[in-house]
Parts: C-alpha cells; sequence; structure tokens
C-alpha cells in the first residue's frame, strides 16, 4: 500500500476489503460452494455436474438464497470465480494498462438527434469518430465527453476485434468465440481451453468476469485517466497563454527608458526597445553626494535621442521622487 504510485492502484489493493452489498459471490461462499469452485478450477478434468451433487443443499435458506439444484450450485462457482478474479489487482491493472494501449476512444450521435439542430451540429465531427485512446489530442477528449455530457454522443471503449475463429472440420466442435479481454484473463490466470470437462464452465466464468464484473468499471477508468490527461494539457495551454499575456509588455511595443533611483549608489539607467531586448544601460548621479544633476540630464538625453525612447519608467525605491523631477527635466 505505502508503495503504491497512483490512487487508481490503492484503490484495486482496496477493493476486496471495501465495504460493499452483499454479491452473488459473497452468499455462495456463504452456502459453502467456494471449495467446488477452488476444486474445479485446480482440476478442469473433474466432471462439474458430478462434483456440485454433494453441495446441493435441500432446501432454500432463511435469507432465501436457492442452492438446490445442480445448476444454482453452478451459477454460483461462476460468481465465487468471477468475482475473485475481478478484485484482482495485478490482473485487473495488466487488463486497464492492454486496452489504454489497443482500444479506441470512440463515438457516435446519439439515436434520435437530430443533425440540423445548431447545438447538435457543433459535435458533426464526433458523429462516427474513433481513434486510439492512447493517442486521442486533448481537445478532441474533451469536445467528445462535453457532447456526452450534454447527452448528444454515445462514447465508448471499442476493443480490439479477435482474430476470425478457425472453421472446424467435419466432426469437430466449432470453437467458442471470445473476446480479446477474456482471452487476456485467461492468459493471465494460466488457464486454455483444453476441451475437458470443467473447461467449458471455467470459460462461462472468465466470460463472467469481463463482460458482468469488469467491463464497465474498465471503461470508466480509462475515460477518466484521459478526461484528467486532457484537462492538465488544457490547464497547461491555458497557463502558458496567460503567462505570455502577463509578461507582455503593459504599454506595448514602446522603447523604455527604465531608471532604478538610487541617491550614493546613482540612478541606474537601462534602455529596451520595442521587442524587450536590452540595448544599453548607464549609471547617472542627479542627487547627493555628487548632485550632478546637468551631466545626468545630458545622458538621458543623448539615450533617448539615441533609441527612439518612448516612455520613461521610474522604479518606486528611495529618491524616487527626486528621480521623478530628473524625467520631467
Amino acid at each position: 500500500i505505502a508503495a503504491a504510485p497512483t490512487k487508481q492502484e490503492l484503490e484495486d489493493l482496496y477493493l476486496p476489503f471495501k465495504q460493499k452489498r452483499r454479491t452473488k459471490g459473497q452468499i455462495a461462499r456463504e452456502a459453502g460452494i467456494e471449495p467446488l469452485a477452488d476444486r474445479l478450477f485446480a482440476d478442469p478434468t473433474l466432471l462439474p455436474a458430478d462434483e456440485a451433487v454433494a453441495f446441493v443443499k435441500p432446501e432454500k435458506n432463511e435469507a432465501g438464497d436457492d442452492f438446490t439444484t445442480v445448476p444454482a450450485v453452478l451459477d454460483g462457482v461462476r460468481d465465487i470465480l468471477s468475482e475473485r478474479w475481478a478484485e484482482d489487482a495485478a490482473l485487473v491493472q495488466d487488463l486497464r494498462e492492454w486496452l489504454w494501449q489497443e482500444a479506441d476512444f470512440k463515438s457516435t450521435l446519439m439515436a434520435g438527434k437530430d443533425e440540423a439542430n445548431a447545438d447538435v451540429a457543433k459535435f458533426r465531427d464526433y458523429f462516427d469518430y474513433a481513434e486510439p485512446i492512447n493517442r486521442v489530442p486533448s481537445h478532441r477528449a474533451l469536445a467528445v465527453f462535453r457532447g456526452r455530457a450534454m447527452e448528444l454522443l454515445d462514447v465508448k471503449l471499442a476493443l480490439p476485434e479477435p482474430p476470425d475463429a478457425p472453421v472446424a472440420k467435419p466432426g469437430q466442435r466449432a470453437a467458442p468465440v471470445v473476446s480479446l479481454a477474456e482471452a487476456r484473463i485467461a492468459l493471465r490466470l494460466g488457464w486454455s481451453h483444453q476441451g475437458r470437462a470443467a473447461d467449458d464452465l471455467i470459460r462461462k466464468c472468465v466470460a463472467w468476469a469481463w463482460r458482468v464484473k469488469l467491463s464497465l468499471s474498465t471503461e470508466r477508468d480509462l475515460f477518466s485517466r484521459l478526461r484528467e490527461d486532457a484537462e492538465k494539457v488544457a490547464i497547461k495551454v491555458f497557463a502558458d497563454n496567460l503567462r505570455d499575456l502577463l509578461l507582455a509588455a503593459p504599454a506595448g511595443p514602446r522603447v523604455v527608458l527604465g531608471l532604478d533611483p538610487g541617491i550614493r549608489t546613482g540612478v541606474k539607467v537601462a534602455v529596451v526597445d520595442a521587442t524587450g531586448k536590452l540595448v544599453d544601460t548607464a549609471t547617472v548621479f542627479p542627487h547627493e553626494p555628487r548632485r550632478d544633476w546637468e551631466g545626468s540630464l545630458h545622458t538621458l538625453a543623448k539615450l533617448c535621442e539615441k533609441h527612439g525612447v518612448n516612455l520613461i519608467a521610474i522604479g518606486n525605491g528611495t529618491a524616487s521622487r527626486e528621480t521623478d523631477k530628473l524625467a520631467a527635466d
């Protein structure tokens, strides 16, 4: 927990311990079906229907939970295994990162919306739009999320498509079509469908883990990540623009003579051109102890004439009022 680098990973670690309403997996565990789930996953050569007979209850319990048939017990196995896998932090993080690299961010016009409507037409570029989610520019991501918030766009995570399944030979059963996400979960679990007695049940558990437990939450997590990244970029753009605005010459592109007032150390002088580039410097001593008023006027006049000074800026330090009089003269 101390080493978790992000809030998301901390949430993943906390999920199995999070207080939540009673799930079907919990109900099945309370009914004592977990040993059957462990046994079938550990040894898929066992026949699920035969193994489940010993776990069938004679009647419903006080809460009305029904495990009085073999199919109900096997549903309990499905709920236990799919819930366990959906709360495996390493598996969830692997799946999320894989989809961030492989999935598309897709939007379409919501059904029943009029394309001619002015508000709807603003989102014309996103009526049939898809782009790899990890390469969506911030302005497009934020525009799509705005369209979704206004209930104009349907937005979803489009998963990579599985390759076409090979055609079954005569007498062979066709291989079940599974999504690449389900295949990824199976790979992480170290399981593959080998035609054993319990493999169909385990495949159903894997599919349930993805479709019921993980698909929506993973999409939500990736959309949150995309939105946060897009907002960071947008804020940086705004910040850069504001910085340029604040650092722009307040009086516009003018040649400015700057005076930094001082008595003993003299008045420091600098001239910047219309682009803000430093072009000349000097120091004059109009005040005590030298009181070289005329010499100071001569130096400043030469600088003004040489560089075509438009404005004089005076600092507000010691002797600023006396320096103001010098500038006026």
